[in-house]
């Protein structure tokens, strides 16, 4: 048995987060793994998404978790045209995804990212979209979804595609974190200088 371990997440600054994946072409066990390695850290570091790019491997891959068992969601998801239980395929991986937005309202949401720790901003995003995606086996797949799902596999695949929330967030509040910003791409090259 070969178990999930923790990976370093990659910061602001390091180059791989401005990398666009490559696709997905290998399928099964070794994916597996570094779906389980993912979705670890994404836990130990209370995240609810995580893309490749974010533990230094440029790859259309993401995970996603939005389960909480005490708050089970309202807001409208199907996979594969059927409302199934969310335990059934939480925490997912997505292959490969493809993100189209369903013409309908956006909305502003204050998102934060593990790759900026302690900085948040406001981003406007669909609230709805319909993903096509590849699970770890390399079967498709097709989710349809709102609320807090949808903006995280929103966010993921931007990562995805070199695309930082910070690219996505009115200039107002960029520039609240313009200082954190300069600080943590200082603290990012020194940190590669010395272990790059």
């Amino acid at each position: 048995m070969v178990f999930a371990m923790e990976l370093r997440i990659t910061q602001y600054g390091e180059p791989v987060l401005r990398e666009k994946g490559e696709k997905v072409t290998e399928f099964g066990p070794k994916l597996k793994q570094l779906a389980d390695d993912m979705v670890e850290t994404m836990h130990a570091a209370d995240g609810i998404g995580l893309a490749a790019q974010q533990i230094g491997k440029a790859l259309q891959f993401c995970v996603v978790d939005v389960h909480f068992p005490e708050n089970p969601p309202e807001y409208f998801y199907e996979l594969d045209g059927k409302r199934i239980p969310f335990d059934m395929f939480m925490p997912m991986a997505l292959a490969n995804p493809q993100v189209e937005e369903i013409p309908m309202t956006h909305s502003d949401y204050d998102e934060g990212c593990l790759s900026f720790p302690d900085m948040r901003g406001v981003v406007k995003r669909p609230d709805r979209v319909r993903v096509s995606y590849q699970d770890i086996d390399g079967n498709p797949h097709v989710l349809e979804c709102e609320g807090i799902l949808a903006r995280c596999i929103q966010h993921e695949v931007d990562h995805l595609n070199g695309v930082l929330f910070i690219d996505q967030m009115e200039r107002k509040a960029l520039g609240k974190l313009e200082k954190k910003l300069k600080r943590l791409k200082r603290e990012t090259r020194d940190w590669l200088k010395t272990n790059g």
